[in-house]
C-alpha cells in the first residue's frame, strides 16, 4: 500500500506546512492542486514542515482530475463533513497492493459538492458533535491518515521507543 495525501486548494500556508511534515515521517506522498492560497516557498509553509521539506515527495497539480488521470488505479477517498461513512470504518486493507489517496478540500469550503456526490461511497468524515466547526486541516489529515496506517499495523514506520 502507498499512502497519498491530496490538497485541493489550500489556503493557510501553516496547515500545509504541518501536513508536510506529517507526510514526511510517516513516508505520505503530498499532491498540491492548484489555485493555492499562497506560495509553497513561503517561510509560514517552510518553517511548519523544518527540517522535513527536503525529504518529502512532493507534486504539483493543475487540476484535481490531473490527479486522477495520472493515478487511475488509485483508490481515492474524499474527507468531508458531509460523509456517508467514519473514517474508522472503511476497511482500507482491501487494497493492499494499491495506492490509497486522501483528498481533503480547501479550508474554508471542504470538496466541490458534486465531487463528493460523484463518489459518496468513498465520502468519509471524522465524527464530531453536531453544529460544531470542523477540525484544522493538518488536523484532520493526521487522524485520518494513522487510521489508514493502523490498518496496515504501522506498515514500515518504527513503533518502538527507547527509554533511556
Amino acid at each position: 500500500m502507498r499512502l497519498h495525501i491530496v490538497l485541493v486548494e489550500p489556503e493557510i500556508p501553516a496547515n500545509t506546512g504541518n501536513i508536510s511534515r506529517t507526510c514526511s515521517v510517516i513516508g505520505a506522498a503530498l499532491h498540491l492542486v492548484h489555485p493555492l492560497g499562497f506560495d509553497i516557498s513561503e517561510k509560514q509553509v517552510k518553517r511548519a514542515g523544518l527540517d522535513y521539506w527536503d525529504e518529502l515527495e512532493l507534486y504539483e497539480h493543475q487540476s484535481f482530475q490531473e490527479v486522477h488521470a495520472a493515478y487511475p488505479e488509485g483508490i481515492f477517498y474524499f474527507c468531508t463533513t458531509k460523509g456517508d461513512h467514519t473514517h474508522s470504518e472503511m476497511d482500507y486493507t482491501i487494497h493492499q497492493d494499491g495506492d490509497i489517496f486522501l483528498v481533503f478540500g480547501k479550508e474554508t469550503k471542504g470538496l466541490p459538492e458534486d465531487l463528493l456526490r460523484e463518489n459518496r461511497p468513498n465520502c468519509i468524515r471524522i465524527p464530531m458533535l453536531e453544529n460544531k466547526r470542523s477540525l484544522n486541516l493538518s488536523n484532520s489529515v493526521a487522524i485520518i491518515a494513522y487510521e489508514v496506517l493502523r490498518q496496515f499495523e504501522y506498515e514500515n514506520l518504527k513503533k518502538e521507543g527507547i527509554l533511556l
